[in-house]
């Protein structure tokens, strides 16, 4: 059993690693055949496109884990999903037709479409 999970985790380290070898090269790659030629910066290395994936991350998505459910950790999202589900199958039709309706007029409201 100790094998198994040893092997298994040898695996996710192995898988982790080549990972951000492809990240660090798909980078590269898109920053030097494109912004190079649209907006004439300079070309960059793999080490510098590493350092741009690891500033973007934390300037914009941090590093934080997924849960099980894909939500960030916060499955309290899921369970609204889930809550909303149920409400709606307990509705009748003509609640069904008056929540769509205050939808469809909340949803032209943000759009700037009023009739």
């Amino acid at each position: 059993m100790k094998k198994f999970w040893l092997k298994r985790a040898i695996g996710m380290v192995a898988c982790a690693a080549l990972a951000i070898v492809a990240l660090g090269f798909v980078i590269m790659t898109l920053w030097n055949h494109i912004l190079v030629v649209v907006l004439g910066v300079k070309a960059i290395t793999y080490c510098q496109a590493l350092g741009i994936f690891v500033l973007s991350k934390l300037l914009f998505g941090g590093f934080r884990g997924k849960g099980r459910c894909g939500c960030g950790g916060n499955c309290g999202i899921r369970n609204k999903g889930m809550e909303l589900k149920e409400k709606w199958q307990n509705m009748t039709p003509e609640e069904r037709d008056n929540f769509k309706q205050n939808w469809r007029s909340h949803c032209r409201t943000w759009s700037g479409k009023e009739d």
